[in-house]
This record gives C-alpha cells, sequence and structure tokens, in this order.
C-alpha cells in the first residue's frame, strides 16, 4: 500500500512541476511541495483529477476570474485556491 501511495506521490510531482507554462510549473510546484505529504489517499486522488484540469482554467481559479469549468467544494480546491506563492 505504501508503494502504491509513494507511487501517486511521484506522479503528482511530476506532474505539478511540467505544465506547460513555467507560471503554473512554479505556482503548483509549490503548491504540491507545501501540502504533498498532508494529504490522505482520497485526499491524493482528489489532487491527481485536479492537476487533469487545463493551465488556463487552473490560473483563472486561483486568481478569480471567471472559468470554463465548475470547480467543487472539496479540500483541494479550497487549499490551491488560498494557497499564497
Amino acid at each position: 500500500m505504501t508503494a502504491d501511495i509513494e507511487q501517486i506521490k511521484k506522479k503528482i510531482i511530476y506532474r505539478s512541476n511540467y505544465r506547460g507554462t513555467k507560471e503554473m510549473d512554479k505556482l503548483l510546484g509549490a503548491f504540491t511541495n507545501k501540502y504533498l505529504d498532508q494529504l490522505n489517499v482520497e485526499d491524493l486522488n482528489e489532487l491527481i483529477k485536479f492537476l487533469e484540469i487545463d493551465d488556463n482554467n487552473l490560473y483563472n481559479f486561483y486568481n478569480g476570474l471567471k472559468t470554463d469549468i465548475k470547480f467543487e467544494n472539496n479540500k483541494i480546491n479550497t487549499l490551491f485556491k488560498n494557497f499564497k506563492f
């Protein structure tokens, strides 16, 4: 089980640091570095789904701008929205 969790964490770290835009690489990289070890398995799975969202919508959500998708009210979204970079 812990090997699975470590694999999930490695996937999350990679996906958050290699987004396509340097701004989101830095923002999401810092976000995951801060919270990754504090999350349980359910939260990690939510974070994987969160990282599948495109950079533009994540950037707009973080900055309180209009997005093309509706963001659920969950732990990951709340942590990201309140994260100070």
